[in-house]
């Protein structure tokens, strides 16, 4: 019987999953009462913000912070897993009954692509989904505040020109991709290029056409600021050029992404940080894997050898050097200076060599 589905297998998957699940769960809390903790801070000025919004907002904001984690949850939790069966004598009673570590390291590398496979197909679209309602309650909390709080240095600029001049739009912040975004001013520019008027904006959402503004204070160099309800700025943008423009690759999730990059590359957009993505979710379960057979090359000791210790750190050090190389290998992609399929696979193919090999070592000499 494998030893994927037979009732040693599926206690040591279950192990690991319970492991890998309380290590998710623990960071998942810690970063949600720090980011609350957060928004207070940036909350306390404001009349309008409930604490209920503010909790509600900090739990929207997490989830896609904690997937970029969700390799370091596994590499850790298959450690506990292992290292807790070890200091319990059980890895020693399944070697004694000829069970070799390949065998019991296979119930959890199952699991790490179930795992890996649900959080590509399901977590992803979840957690995107969930932060952009995080933003939307992100403007109702903020859009009334000078800058919102949450500003970006540079925030998202938009330079337009048709028929009645030129336009360039600046934004604190983008909900849906660019459709509505919110803290707004725009400078206007007659067809000659000489200065018309600022104007100062709650919220603009692009409709067939034009940009629809709300809560509108417009300044001109000869009048009184003039405040106005709604205003509308001609445009020649469709939101389909708009959302490739403002969307980030995170922020969409998987089932969109072909689409995204099939409408990037007719309308003439860089593909490559989509691209990006999308084979980095492809291969995420598998990148799970490799945390898993790393996490075994270094947990595997028994006890009474001595050394734990550093082996531990060593798995640690292991993983931070493969979230380096994830890293450099993402800019080098998004500079179009390596293939994004290349990028995303060559940290699976490292993680998971290395702890093969390591493991081929310790286990077969």
């Amino acid at each position: 019987m494998s030893m994927v589905t037979n009732t040693l297998g599926r206690y040591f998957a279950g192990r690991f999953v319970v492991s890998a699940v309380g290590v998710f769960v623990s960071i998942f809390l810690l970063l949600v009462l720090v980011d609350y903790i957060e928004m207070v801070r940036r909350t306390s000025n404001l009349a309008s913000a409930s604490a209920i919004m503010v909790a509600e907002t900090s739990l929207f904001r997490v989830p896609q912070l904690l997937e970029k984690m969700m390799p370091f949850c596994i590499l850790i939790g298959a450690m506990t897993c292992y290292l807790a069966l070890s200091r319990r004598l059980e890895l020693v009673v399944a070697r004694a009954a000829g069970v070799s570590a390949w065998q019991f390291i296979a119930p959890a590398l199952a699991s790490a692509l179930v795992l890996g496979a649900l959080a590509t197909v399901a977590y992803n679209p979840m957690s995107a989904n969930l932060r952009e309602l995080s933003k939307r309650m992100e403007a109702e909390l903020f859009g009334s505040a000078p800058g919102g709080g949450l500003q970006d240095a540079a925030g998202f600029w938009i330079n337009q020109v048709t028929n009645e001049g030129q336009a360039i739009i600046n934004a604190a912040r983008s909900e849906q991709q660019g459709v509505r975004l919110t803290g707004l001013t725009v400078f206007r520019f007659d067809p000659d290029f000489t200065f018309r008027e600022r104007i100062e904006a709650r919220e603009a959402t692009l409709e067939e056409g034009h940009w629809q503004f709300k809560s509108v204070r417009r300044f001109s160099l000869d009048a009184p600021p003039v405040d106005q309800p709604s205003w509308s700025l001609k445009t020649s943008l469709t939101p389909a050029q708009v959302r490739n423009s403002f969307s980030t690759p995170e922020t969409v999730s998987f089932w969109q992404l072909p689409g995204y990059i099939q409408s990037s590359e007719s309308s003439g957009f860089a593909t490559a940080g989509y691209r990006l993505q999308y084979h980095k979710l492809i291969a995420q379960p598998f990148l799970l894997a490799a945390m898993v057979l790393m996490a075994a090359s270094v947990s595997l000791r028994f006890f009474r050898f001595g050394g734990v210790q550093k082996m531990v750190l060593s798995g640690v050090g292991a993983g931070f050097l493969l979230y380096v190389l994830s890293k450099v290998t993402e800019d080098l992609s998004k500079a179009e200076l390596m293939n994004p399929i290349v990028a995303a696979w060559l940290p699976v193919c490292v993680g998971g060599l290395t702890g093969f090999l390591a493991l081929l070592y310790q286990e077969d000499g």
